[in-house]
């Protein structure tokens, strides 16, 4: 069993602030650093880490070359990323003392994904494989439909919530994964218990996977819900904390793990994730996120 993973690439410019800008204020960071970044990136590699055989599909621009190395670097199949004329797309984060970040993205080369792409790289998959999916490039809801088709399991991290989500096919997909925000905006309801009882009815098919921050996560499938607490770490940067959780969750789901066990190792590899700083260099190893459970 493969991941196809097609996701966004972005260079994130990470600024250290002693609090977020506000509304006319001019503030100088503390400490800037330029990371490779974008949630399907990050994802690759957090699923990668976990053990799984992780190929990444994708577009960039000339400046980009070293997100394709750093994939590579992590043990993800870097064939199917292609570079384009467009500007690669790039983030620029706030960090706050607490961790907290606040981001503004440019989709740039993420949105030059093109259907025919999406076709060429689906075909060299076989039923059963394993595509993912977030909400940071063009072509998402092509993209589930044709992967259904051919029989693939589709796993959506429907991150950053936007109107063209309403438009995918949310109820071919195996795994939907979101977090408060954007579980509200497909939900219509603001508490995580509601989120979750009316995504899970609007697709009954669907294991649906909420995560709330310090609160943790819940999951239901097939009317069984589950509840994670989090983890008690001291958070340095939580940019990628969302992503680790999508790659490790993933890996459990695959092997057919229950609910509990895919939220408990997804938890505790997020809970380390956020006690190192930037995005992808902030992923734990899956012997690590074992030794980190075993404690």
């Amino acid at each position: 069993m493969r991941v196809l993973n097609i996701g966004s690439l972005n260079i994130d410019y990470v600024y250290e602030m002693p609090h977020f800008v506000q509304p006319g204020e001019t503030l100088s960071s503390l400490r800037l650093q330029i990371n490779c970044g974008g949630k399907g990136l990050n994802q690759s590699i957090a699923a990668a880490m976990a053990g799984l055989e992780v190929y990444h599909a994708g577009c960039i621009g000339g400046e980009g070359s070293f997100l394709v190395e750093k994939l590579a670097q992590s043990g993800v199949h870097t064939d199917y990323i292609r570079q384009v004329e467009d500007q690669t797309g790039h983030a620029i984060i706030q960090v706050d003392p607490s961790g907290q970040n606040n981001i503004i993205l440019y989709s740039g080369a993420n949105h030059a994904l093109t259907e025919e792409t999406v076709d060429a790289v689906l075909a060299q998959f076989c039923r059963g494989d394993i595509v993912l999916l977030q909400n940071e490039t063009s072509c998402i809801s092509y993209a589930v439909d044709r992967a259904r088709a051919l029989g693939l399991r589709v796993a959506l991290n429907a991150a950053p919530s936007g109107e063209n989500l309403k438009q995918v096919p949310l109820e071919k997909l195996e795994w939907l994964l979101v977090n408060e925000v954007e579980g509200a905006y497909l939900a219509g309801a603001q508490e995580p218990e509601e989120i979750l009882r009316r995504l899970e009815q609007q697709y009954p098919d669907t294991t649906i996977v909420l995560t709330l921050g310090g609160a943790g996560s819940m999951a239901a499938r097939d009317g069984e819900t589950v509840h994670v607490p989090a983890m008690t770490v001291r958070a340095v940067d939580t940019t990628a904390a969302g992503d680790t959780f999508t790659g490790y969750f993933l890996r459990q789901a695959a092997e057919g793990g229950s609910l509990e066990s895919c939220l408990r190792l997804a938890t505790a590899a997020s809970a380390l994730a956020v006690t190192r700083p930037g995005a992808a260099d902030s992923i734990p190893s899956y012997e690590e996120v074992q030794a980190f459970l075993q404690k």
